[in-house]
């Protein structure tokens, strides 16, 4: 018998606010990875996904956000080859908490859109963008 892979589960948030009229999204640079991505973690156990997401955001842009919908979620293989699923909300900024760079986040950016588009390394999370445009 096959031993069976855990699925890591990890939720995030597509956090939008607005600037002088203008919509704008978070997005964060994460070191280890050299990366710019949406913010997301891993679920700690007995976390709901809607607590997951909120925690995450709030961790990783000092940012308080409220859960607005669902999004899509996806599934693909992490980079340790484990299959790994993120559950995606909507989410309104609303207070912010404070930011403090640390090894696992080391930069927030507040842009629009298409600077977002731009900047995003991964296709998943300009796709989750792009049905979101106002």
């Amino acid at each position: 018998m096959k031993p069976t892979l855990n699925i890591v589960r990890a939720a995030g948030g597509v956090v939008l606010r607005e600037v002088d009229g203008e919509t704008q999204v978070v997005v964060v640079h994460r070191p280890r990875y050299n990366d710019w991505s949406l913010p997301k973690g891993k679920s700690e156990d007995g976390e709901t996904d809607e607590e997951t997401a909120t925690r995450e955001v709030e961790e990783e842009t000092g940012w308080k956000a409220e859960i607005e919908s669902t999004l899509p979620s996806f599934e693909y293989t992490d980079q340790k080859g484990r299959p790994k699923i993120v559950i995606w909300f909507l989410m309104r900024a609303t207070v912010e908490s404070g930011f403090t760079p640390d090894e696992e986040v080391d930069e927030v950016r507040w842009l629009s859109f298409d600077e977002a588009d731009q900047l995003l390394t991964y296709s998943m999370d300009r796709d989750l963008l792009s049905g979101l445009e106002p």
